[in-house]
């Protein structure tokens, strides 16, 4: 089991909305206060440690949880020393899942109010669920996600600002919703990620921000899981792409180093299955979110009985809640009106590495994956933020 670099809670620990800390969604207010830009704060206190900093690269390393550094270490020693040195924690927001922290951390806001609430969600009044993953142009991005980003605050206030991803990811809607105002560059591999943000960094001589994305960690953790052969040659990759970028800054220049979530191995034991099991199904309508956080759009009168079959199926590998129960008690933070049919009716966060699959009906590789994320204990929800200066 991973273990959090310095102590901290247990990796299985449940971290309720109310738990203290900094948070994903502050790291471009304050790289945008360290730039200048008007109007910005800066919680995570970066000012005085970045003062002359006028170019700010944000790397965010899918799937890099800060309680899988110490894992990562004896084949990431860049990864390892920055961790120890200039690391600390943040929390990612619930859920922990890609397309709502790449949101979170490009709106500045929590998942309530930017509504990219869940890897999968039912888009309202309809019966269709959406894959954030897969989402190109409906809904609309800029309807399905109204606040606007930090790149474009930077971009009106004169900053440069770039997004470096996989080329296809260019224009999708999960892309919009995080990083309109940015200049996309596509990227794939560790040398192109790191040569294509050195040069947007480098481009031009006033204020500049991009902001760079790479993915394999998270999928070699899904496929062979945490630890496993694959996922260690990632690791040295990330610390490749770590090493190169950390290497080319310039004098006055900065880097910042976070992640979207972390990831839990599920062992074959702790998956339930709602396609083979009636009682999971019985007066469900829609299902959406992932195997370890469940959305249950129940039908019309059903969800006190969803609730108690749900409850009665997993016991203690999970805790089943209302929506009314999760907005208010903070898990999402404030949610408008129009985004909250957005949360299931019913609402199934697993404990420990439990998992909920959807053998028949999501993607056929779903179910079949080691490692999984959403849930809320500290493995997953707690990311790293390491901050370099040139």
């Amino acid at each position: 089991m991973t273990v959090a670099p310095g102590g901290g809670p247990p990796p299985l620990a449940v971290l309720g909305p109310a738990h203290s800390g900094d948070r994903l969604a502050d790291v471009l207010p304050s790289a945008l206060a360290v730039l200048g830009v008007p109007g910005s704060t800066d919680p995570l206190g970066l000012a005085p440690a970045l003062a002359g900093v006028r170019r700010i690269a944000v790397l965010l390393v899918d799937g890099l949880g800060w309680y899988q550094v110490p894992t990562a270490a004896p084949h990431a020693p860049t990864l390892a020393g920055l961790a120890a040195t200039v690391g600390r924690p943040l929390i990612a927001g619930f859920p922990s899942t890609t397309p709502t922290s790449l949101v979170t951390l490009g709106t500045g806001v929590a998942p309530g109010a930017h509504g990219v609430l869940g890897f999968t969600v039912r888009v309202p009044g309809t019966d269709r669920v959406l894959t954030h993953t897969d989402w190109t142009a409906d809904p609309s991005p800029l309807r399905w996600q109204p606040v606007p980003t930090q790149l474009q605050r930077a971009r009106a206030a004169g900053v440069a600002v770039s997004v470096v991803s996989r080329p296809e990811f260019g224009g999708s809607g999960l892309t919009l919703a995080a990083n309109r105002g940015g200049d996309f560059r596509g990227a794939a591999g560790v040398d192109e990620v790191a040569a294509t943000m050195l040069a947007a960094l480098s481009a031009g001589p006033g204020p500049t921000l991009v902001s760079g994305y790479h993915a394999d960690l998270d999928r070699h953790g899904h496929l062979s899981g945490v630890d496993s052969a694959p996922w260690r040659v990632a690791a040295a990759e990330v610390d490749n792409l770590l090493a190169r970028l950390v290497d080319g800054l310039p004098p006055d220049a900065a880097l910042l180093v976070t992640a979207d979530h972390g990831q839990l191995d599920v062992p074959l034991t702790h998956r339930f299955d709602l396609d083979t099991d009636p009682r999971l199904r019985d007066g469900v309508r829609v299902v959406a979110g992932e195997a370890r956080v469940r959305y249950l759009h129940v039908e019309p009168g059903a969800v006190d009985d969803v609730v108690a079959a749900w409850s009665a199926v997993l016991g203690d590998a999970a805790r089943v809640r209302t929506r009314a129960e999760m907005v208010a008690t903070g898990w999402f933070g404030p949610v408008p009106e129009e985004h909250l049919e957005r949360i299931g009716d019913v609402v199934v966060t697993c404990n420990d590495t439990y998992a909920v699959m959807a053998s028949r009906t999501e993607r056929p590789m779903a179910s079949t994956l080691v490692a999984y994320h959403g849930a809320d204990t500290a493995a997953e929800l707690t990311v790293p933020l390491l901050v370099v200066r040139g």
